[in-house]
């Protein structure tokens, strides 16, 4: 057999080239993977990341108010990074039929507090946290909490200066001061008017915000956030190691949505007024995603039954003597005002609570499921607005009204009528406990008594002895202002140990930051608050909540809620409130146990007696 020289030579050094190439590149990757392992080894003995610069910004929430961004850079082997941000939620204490004056004065008061909140975090914490490491919350906030009470004792003394010059202006004139006495002493008839005033407690003055203050917990959360990346976790997985001192959890559970439905109006033409929101809770035998559905399903119905009567058929409310009773002649369904409110839900209003539960029954009835047994409902009362300071009673009815003892026996033949009720949220102002204590011993067996306007201010509620939280199943907690994530470590776990649930709520301004989902989940919080099903802001939480479960069901570390009501006994002191058997806060320390008895826990039974309406 021949061969071409010519061709022999061209492969030899087709050949050669080619195992050449081929040991070249082994080398070269050899020698990258060797700079690699080397690069990786090393980076163990680097300097840990801290924080190097933090910059607020002045941005808008989901109603379109001020509030504030924080973000975080860190330093990262010798690089500035970005590594995160957080947006806060804005919170207002004004109610919904507020005068125009009062509005324009609160939006005026928030913007300059935003303003003031900036100029913080860009002067003094950017130049306070700088050399900080990001993973160690504790001394974070810390730092944080010298810095706001150093604000507040400044502000104190701007105060006192103040208050003295209005009374040497005071002073000096004393003509006037003269008179005004005379008029006290002509002035007997007021004392009935005293006397009256005394039957009901008085409403205690609203708890002042320092301008700024949203800086610390804004500062605290992202910095929190910041751990988490810097640490390669989750967040709400950062958050349970704080909680249990860097003991990973085993098993996790998701808190439970109270999913807004309907939103109350109380300035609506409809004449209830004891309603501010209706809630849906998902049984927990569902999947969060199975419960999402459900409720959506609710929803679509509700929209249907909610049309005017020219756009789409409309169902009767309850197949009942008593259902048809209230809709022959005057009593007509309620009409949806076709807007979407700012917790994300459909704006309506009814006549009496009676038709809106028996509304509520026709949505579930339509779509084959059962209250108490397939979705269970919670009510938003906010008690607190209804009431009628001169003539010492709740309005619950445009036109009636209750005093606090008559609001029990209606909270107690409510929920004996109508048992899938599982939740009542502010069903008393915080200053009637006596009612409270009553209420809880009455109904905490079948149902939770949730205290939210009472656990506005989280710092004031962990420090002060003396605060007015009164006797309740559990608080709805949210973090706004001055909050510090140590804070709500703290609290909960005080909480927890006193067998007492934290539902963790969102104000009601919102932003598009999804951060208050996985505090809830890594503070193993029994319910979380977000609102509806609609608006970009409130949605973007359910993601959230829908993708964390999805990622513990992975993990295989997802564990099925437990619900339990509590039992109070019926020997406790009215006195006996939340507030005082919370221990003073000590760092690093379990709480005591209480001295009172301990409460008769009942477990949520699977099926909740329906109801009979006759």
């Amino acid at each position: 057999m021949f061969f071409d020289i010519k061709v022999v030579v061209e492969m030899k050094h087709f050949f050669t080239s080619y195992f050449f190439t081929l040991f070249h590149l082994q080398v070269v990757c050899g020698h990258q993977w060797k700079q690699l392992e080397l690069a990786n080894y090393f980076s163990k003995f680097s300097k840990a990341p801290v924080i190097c610069k933090l910059v607020g910004r002045k941005v808008l929430d989901g109603v379109g108010q001020p509030t504030l961004e924080v973000e975080i850079y860190c330093t990262v082997k010798n690089y500035e990074k970005r590594i995160c941000s957080t947006v806060m939620s804005s919170h207002s204490h004004i109610p919904e039929n507020a005068l125009p004056e009062t509005t324009e004065a609160d939006e005026k008061e928030r913007n300059d507090s935003v303003n003031s909140a900036v100029e913080w975090v860009n002067e003094s914490l950017n130049m306070m946290l700088r050399g900080l490491k990001p993973t160690d919350q504790c001394k974070v906030d810390k730092i944080l909490g010298e810095y706001f009470t150093k604000k507040v004792e400044e502000r104190k003394e701007v105060q006192k200066q103040e208050e003295e010059e209005a009374m040497l202006a005071l002073t000096s004139c004393t003509p006037s001061a003269t008179s005004l006495h005379g008029k006290k002493k002509s002035a007997k008839p007021g004392k009935k008017v005293a006397v009256a005033e005394r039957a009901i407690p008085c409403a205690e003055p609203a708890e002042s915000v320092l301008q700024g203050s949203v800086a610390i917990g804004g500062t605290s959360l992202a910095v929190a956030k910041a751990g988490a990346t810097i640490s390669h976790i989750p967040l709400y997985l950062h958050i349970a190691l704080l909680k249990r001192d860097q003991d990973s959890p085993k098993e996790m559970t998701l808190p439970l949505p109270m999913v807004t439905l309907l939103n109350c109006e109380k300035i609506s033409p409809a004449k209830l007024r004891l309603v501010k929101e209706v809630m849906l809770i998902p049984p927990v035998q569902l999947s969060l995603k199975q419960g999402i559905e459900r409720v959506l399903d609710i929803q679509k119905e509700m929209m249907r039954l909610l049309q005017p009567p020219g756009e789409a058929p409309c169902s009767q409310v309850a197949d009942s003597k008593k259902g048809r009773a209230h809709n022959t002649g005057k009593k007509a369904p309620p009409r949806a005002l076709k807007r979407i409110s700012h917790l994300g839900c459909l704006i309506t209003g009814c006549d009496n609570l009676e038709q809106l539960l028996l509304l509520m029954q026709t949505v579930c009835n339509n779509i084959g499921l059962e209250l108490g047994t397939d979705m269970h409902l919670a009510i938003n009362c906010a008690a607190h607005e209804l009431m009628d300071y001169v003539k010492g009673k709740y309005e619950i009815l445009t036109g009636t009204f209750k005093s606090p003892d008559e609001m029990v026996d209606m909270y107690v033949e409510l929920i004996n009528k109508f048992p899938f009720i599982m939740a009542l949220i502010d069903p008393l102002r915080k200053e009637d406990r006596q009612q409270w204590s009553n209420i809880c011993c009455a109904l905490g067996s079948k149902c939770y008594l949730i205290a939210e306007d009472a656990a506005t201010y989280i710092s004031k509620l962990k420090i002060d002895q003396n605060i007015n939280v009164p006797m309740c199943s559990g608080v709805v907690l949210k973090y706004i202002n001055q909050t510090k994530v140590s804070d709500l470590i703290e609290l909960t776990g005080l909480l927890d140990g006193q067998r007492h649930i934290t539902i963790l709520g969102s104000p009601d301004g919102e932003s598009s930051d999804d951060s208050l989902v996985d505090l809830a989940v890594g503070l193993g919080a029994r319910f979380i608050k977000l609102g509806g099903l609609s608006r970009g802001e409130r949605v973007t939480k359910y993601n959230r909540l829908l993708a964390i479960e999805e990622e513990l069901a992975k993990n295989r570390t997802l564990r099925e809620a437990n619900l339990e009501f509590i039992a109070f006994a019926e020997e406790s002191q009215p006195e006996k409130q939340l507030s005082n058997v919370l221990p003073p806060p000590e760092q690093n320390s379990l709480p005591p146990q209480r001295s009172q008895p301990a409460p008769q826990v009942h477990s949520l039974p699977a099926q909740l007696p329906g109801n009979t309406l006759t």
